[in-house]
């Protein structure tokens, strides 16, 4: 028997803590909708509705558990002390901006968890995982230990995963995962091309940058995730994000351009000697036919590309072998955006589909669709090996539903963040969490 292989897509839970508070200078989306009221429970429902759309059209979908929040293991390391009811009162006062940080739901944009190799691309033939440090932001930078033990429970089996410690916490070795990652290959069991994007470079000087808004991945942290998940020249290719489209709001490159297998959909104004890097990934992916699908300005602008998300959607292969987009309804909802994407599938290319989600509570605060998941291809052999709890079924589906409906409260507005029942509720809540996904202790709180 032949063996199979998938793209396996991991989603984000959507955390209890759920709120807007617009910490992420240089995401548009973000700063908009800061302290408007959230609503946990309708975004928990509508990622997992999302996943569960995936599981039925056939693709092998995953759950990522949420981070835990309030962090009040990070307030005690600042010197807020006392019961949990004391911290979260004098943090809350004493220093908002720190306080809504540590409170901050933003772990379920999975895309931004981990960078993955699959065992096809590295050397020693294993699937291999660093979780994104994620310095450039305080209330990411915070997830990363977490984020590095939910991964391990999930895919525990030396066999055939590796797991790598975040890189140096230090804006150097900025790393923002993979959303600023991309795979190209023939199918997800062939060895492909990994493109490593970064906004800037940390140890050299004069070189183009962004002067609004921060670049956040440096060359040099691509560079040692390449070292680390054991690619070579051959298989790997550095492009640097156009800084003029980092100063537009596009803070990742998952916002402005998309791959899979022998697809790169992208806005023409994505990449700094774009011609010159397409003809490397050309030369390096073989032979074979690859897609370079370039959005000129005047199909849709940058402005349209960043307020819909037409890049920050899913470009998946069914079963069937025809590629669809996974879009959220921002982008039907836009003229444009929803013209170019109607002419898009009568084109000669493997995009056949499009598919739209209503994500608008991640979508509020700055995240779609590609945000919320975490790629990673795999074959017969590492599927088994993965963690079964953690993958979406129809049992999975209702029981996470059930469990959101028991834990979440309907709305939650920035100031409820100080609630010490909060804190309980969501504790309870993650603490149920981890025995439904057989994760084990992964939380401070547990531990």
């Amino acid at each position: 028997m032949s063996i199979r292989h998938y793209e396996a897509n991991f989603d984000g839970l959507v955390g209890p803590t759920h709120n807007y508070a617009g910490l992420s200078f240089g995401n548009v989306a973000s700063l908009t909708n800061a302290k408007a009221s959230s609503s946990p429970r309708a975004a928990a429902k509508q990622g997992l509705a999302k996943m569960k759309a995936l599981h039925d059209m056939g693709m092998v979908q995953g759950v990522f558990a949420p981070q835990q929040r309030p962090d009040l293991n990070t307030l005690r390391r600042l010197g807020f002390a006392g019961s949990d009811a004391r911290v979260l009162e004098q943090a809350a006062q004493q220093a908002p901006a720190i306080f809504h940080a540590v409170c901050s739901a933003s772990s379920m944009w999975t895309a931004n968890a981990a960078t993955v190799s699959p065992g096809a691309d590295s050397a020693d033939g294993k699937v291999h995982f660093t979780p994104a440090n994620l310095t450039n932001k305080f209330h990411r930078s915070i997830e990363a230990e977490t984020s590095g033990r939910i991964l391990q429970a999930m895919f525990d089996n030396s066999k055939y995963f590796a797991h790598h410690r975040h890189l140096p916490d230090n804006e150097h070795f900025a790393d923002e995962g993979a959303a600023n990652h991309t795979r190209l290959c023939s199918n997800y069991g062939n060895a492909g091309i990994e493109i490593f994007t970064f906004g800037r470079y940390a140890f050299a000087s004069g070189k183009p940058a962004p002067q609004q808004y921060p670049a956040r991945q440096t060359f040099e942290a691509s560079q040692a995730i390449a070292r680390l998940h054991g690619l070579t020249d051959d298989n790997t290719v550095y492009i640097q994000q156009n800084p003029e489209v980092i100063d537009q709001g596009v803070f990742h490159n998952d916002v402005i351009a998309v791959g899979n297998q022998n697809v790169l959909f992208f806005h023409q104004q994505a990449f700094v000697d774009t011609e010159q890097k397409l003809a490397e990934i050309q030369r390096k992916f073989g032979a074979e036919p690859l897609h370079f699908i370039a959005v000129n300005d005047h199909e849709v602008s940058v402005a349209d590309a960043v307020q819909t998300y037409l890049f920050n959607t899913q470009l998946l292969t069914l079963p069937d072998g025809q590629m669809a987009i996974i879009a959220p309804t921002e982008c039907q909802e836009n003229p444009r955006v929803a013209a170019y994407l109607a002419e898009l599938i009568t084109r000669d290319t493997p995009i056949r589909q499009v598919h739209y989600f209503d994500v608008k509570q991640s979508m509020r605060n700055g995240g779609g669709p590609a945000c919320l998941r975490l790629r990673v291809a795999l074959n017969d052999a590492e599927l088994a090996a993965v963690n079964p709890q953690v993958l979406m079924s129809e049992r999975l589906f209702e029981r996470l539903n059930q469990w959101v409906d028991k834990h979440y409260r309907d709305e939650l507005h920035i100031d409820d963040l100080r609630d010490p029942n909060l804190l309980l509720e969501s504790r309870t809540a993650l603490d149920e969490l981890t025995q439904l996904l057989k994760l084990g202790s992964v939380y401070p709180f547990q531990r």
